[in-house]
């Protein structure tokens, strides 16, 4: 119990790890923190065209076309994150065709007419 504690025992290696660990998990989290304004986040174009995998001239383009609501302020463009989802949930096209999996399953499945 009356063990010195220095820099290289064990419980100190331990402690430090420990307080790294936490430190990269807070500066990782607050990294990616938005602050809403309105309730509402926002992003720049550069943030969208790294999310969406699209490069900035097609974010251009978009908006020109109207496909995506934006905010300019200045030479700013500014996007909410609720017209992403909005014009991401517009463009969804639920699958139609049946793979060839699912349809030698099916066949499978019903019996043989003997």
């Amino acid at each position: 119990m009356n063990e010195l504690i220095n820099k290289d025992s064990e419980w100190i290696i331990h402690f430090m790890g420990s307080l790294d660990r936490l430190l990269d998990n807070y500066e990782r989290l607050t990294a990616n923190y938005r602050p809403t304004l309105g309730g509402e986040r926002f992003f720049t174009d550069k943030e969208v065209s790294a999310r969406l995998k699209v490069s900035r001239r097609t974010l251009q383009d978009y908006r020109n076309e109207g496909r995506i609501a934006y905010i300019q302020l200045g030479g700013k463009i500014l996007y909410r994150e609720s017209d992403i989802e909005k014009m991401l949930n517009d463009g969804y096209r639920s699958a139609y065709r049946q793979t060839g999996i699912m349809i030698f399953l099916k066949e499978r499945s019903l019996p043989s007419a003997l």
